[in-house]
């Protein structure tokens, strides 16, 4: 039976998730398909027929039933950070001469243990975590173009250095920086160093050591098989991707005997109880709980709440100029009027208002008189009658342009009435008064919550 399809995009998937990272669980499988010179084998007889199948090159079983493949075969489920020794480090760390640091230090007695209880689990497959030392060449060494010549550009060095972070810096020790939050007078080096952004990542890899049986534990032998890193906002890049549905991903190496081997990657993550989800959903609910109060306790209580099924109308305006008068010396006198049937506004509320004297200016061949008078004033509606049809009438606004002469005798120069707007938003509206004059202003609606509407016409 022939090989399934071979999976070629080894590009690197993204996915977010809220969980817990810790809870990542992938499945590794690896299996030494053949040696590669059996993949373009192709016998006269076979042409134009189908090929043989890999099956038919497989060892037979000996008699005790045991196949000499099964040695070259591995599955194993690694946690995310999880630790597994390749044959490497084993036979290093088990010197305590080539231990230096802590760390190297940890890992003689996990391996130390691991050999008095009966050895370490896995045999080809491995990892390094985001405390080893270790460095993916291939992510360094990408090209982006097929040129001989290509040399990579200075985004490219500094996104590689980035991707090394680690995520458990931190820029302070107690309550002291330790670097000063501005900087003055930047450097050129100091700009291009702090130019991309900087997201903490943890990386993971997961290797393999591909060499033959007798010859595990070279460093040339490595290869990697998956590569995870996961930042601080649950954003976890994987790559290649798991294999779902997919074909198996391929290697073929390059050394001295040439061999085939395919390995698959797969998310075993356990699926959360419905008991934690329920746990999960009432310390969110708690979490949004305590943040709503932490705002409202921000906001006050201080707001004056309307009646029910009262309407409450907040005007804000300002008379902004008038133009096209024929005298100077001008000022605008304006009232509001309510309707009477239902509306009221506060006793000390002036509906009312004169703008200072303002003279003219040229502006092409008319005169303006610039006011820039503001106005502000609130009225309320009572409902009475709920029906669709019982629609409120609407406050006018009433305005009088004057103008004053030398011998302090009043002129009126023009005037005119406006419905105040019933649609929220900022607007302009030049009242008519024969000439002209602009007034702009903002209304607050409020029925049932002190909740403003900006309104302008």
């Amino acid at each position: 039976m022939a090989e399934a399809v071979w999976s070629t995009d080894t590009g690197e998937a993204v996915y977010r998730s809220r969980d817990p990272v810790r809870n990542l669980r992938l499945r590794v499988r690896l299996q030494r398909i053949t040696s590669s010179h059996f993949l373009h084998y192709h016998p006269a007889t076979q042409l134009g027929k189908d090929l043989i199948g890999l099956a038919t090159f497989r060892p037979q079983p000996t008699a005790s039933g045991h196949r000499p493949e099964e040695d070259e075969e591995e599955e194993i489920v690694i946690g995310w950070q999880e630790k597994l020794f390749s044959q490497f480090e084993v036979d290093l760390y088990q010197n305590e001469a080539a231990c230096q640091s802590p760390l190297d230090y940890q890992y003689r007695q996990e391996i130390l243990k691991l050999e008095n209880s009966g050895g370490k689990k896995n045999r080809r497959i491995f990892t390094y975590t985001d405390s080893d030392r270790y460095t993916n060449l291939e992510e360094h060494c990408q090209r982006m173009t097929t040129a001989a010549s290509e040399m990579p550009s200075f985004l490219v060095e500094r996104m590689a250095n980035v991707r090394r972070r680690r995520q458990d810096r931190r820029g302070m020790e107690g309550s002291i920086l330790k670097s000063r939050i501005v900087t003055w007078e930047p450097s050129e080096e100091f700009v291009r160093n702090n130019h991309v952004i900087n997201t903490p990542l943890q990386t993971m890899h997961i290797m393999a050591d591909l060499g033959p049986c007798k010859k595990l534990g070279y460093k040339k032998y490595e290869h990697v098989l998956c590569t995870l890193k996961v930042d601080s906002n649950g954003v976890i890049t994987v790559k290649p991707d798991f294999t779902g549905l997919k074909g198996p991903y391929r290697i073929e190496t390059e050394w001295e005997k040439q061999e085939l081997w395919k390995y698959t990657i797969d998310n075993v993550s356990p699926l959360a109880q419905p008991e934690e989800e329920e746990q999960e959903q009432r310390v969110l609910k708690d979490l949004y709980g305590r943040h709503k109060e932490y705002l409202s306790s921000l906001v006050g209580t201080d707001f004056e709440l309307p009646v029910p099924g009262t309407l409450r109308l907040f005007v804000n305006g300002e008379v902004v100029s008038a133009q096209g008068y024929e005298y100077d010396n001008l000022y605008v006198h304006f009232f509001v009027e309510l309707p009477a049937t239902n509306w009221s506004s506060p006793a000390f509320q002036q509906l009312s208002g004169v703008t200072q004297t303002c003279a003219t200016k040229s502006l092409g061949m008319d005169k303006v008189a610039y006011f820039s008078y503001p106005f502000t004033f609130e009225a309320f509606f009572l409902h009475e009658d709920e029906s669709t049809d019982a629609l409120p009438e609407w406050p006018v606004l009433y305005c009088e342009v004057l103008s004053l002469d030398f011998w302090q005798r009043y002129r009126v120069e023009g005037y005119g009435a406006v419905v105040l707007p019933a649609t929220p938003g900022p607007s302009w509206n030049r009242v008519p008064f024969g000439k002209g004059c602009g007034v702009c202003w903002t209304i607050w609606k409020d029925s049932a919550s002190r909740v403003p509407f900006t309104m302008c016409w």
